[in-house]
């Protein structure tokens, strides 16, 4: 599949490029991303440069994954995706880049695109304690499912504790109840992670 270009009133969403490798690597090399993220650890620039040159590209002709820079004007953002394995996103956003609404208009177009193209269902998790990650869910309009271990494998091999949420096609899209307190606590305050 040639990668697909989606637009939002202030982003770009395009296939990350070689150019991107140095930025990607900065940005993984944010703790949270130790933390929170199945990305390697400690992130280098050769595992950018894997990503961008091999991971992307393979997902993109494969239909496994869909991934795509978040751009504004030209300079990356973060990055996003969309699976076919378990039918779901995730994403990041460079720590510069929090807090202007950025990744709540790219994962609207993400699923919007996702929507059009057949997907009944989205499926969302993040590690326990990603408040900035579940946030962006709850305000996309993603119900709150439970507990349970990460459909993703981690660079260790395991599967920890994640949250987990869905998403229909003909869902609305603003906040849902059901959330974990920690997700709740402060949202009005944190709106525009």
């Amino acid at each position: 599949m040639i990668p697909v270009v989606l637009r939002t009133a202030r982003l770009v969403l395009d296939a990350p490029r070689e150019d991107d490798v140095d930025r990607i690597a900065e940005y993984c090399r944010d703790p949270q991303f130790e933390r929170y993220m199945a990305t390697p650890w400690p992130y280098r620039r050769s595992d950018a440069l894997h990503f961008v040159l091999r991971v992307v590209p393979a997902g993109w002709r494969s239909g496994s994954e869909d991934a795509w820079a978040i751009r504004r004007d030209g300079a990356l953002l973060g990055m996003i995706s969309a699976r076919t394995e378990h039918a779901d996103v995730g994403y990041w956003v460079g720590a510069p880049h929090r807090g202007r609404g950025y990744l709540g208009e790219a994962l609207a177009a993400v699923l919007d695109h996702r929507f059009a193209t057949g997907q009944a269902v989205v499926h969302w998790e993040c590690v326990i304690g990603n408040l900035a990650s579940a946030r962006a869910a709850r305000r996309a309009g993603f119900r709150y499912t439970g507990e349970a271990p990460s459909a993703v494998t981690f660079r260790d091999g395991s599967h920890p504790a994640a949250w987990h949420g869905e998403l229909g096609r003909g869902d609305g899209r603003g906040p849902k109840p059901g959330w974990p307190a920690a997700v709740e606590a402060n949202v009005a305050g944190r709106d525009r992670e």
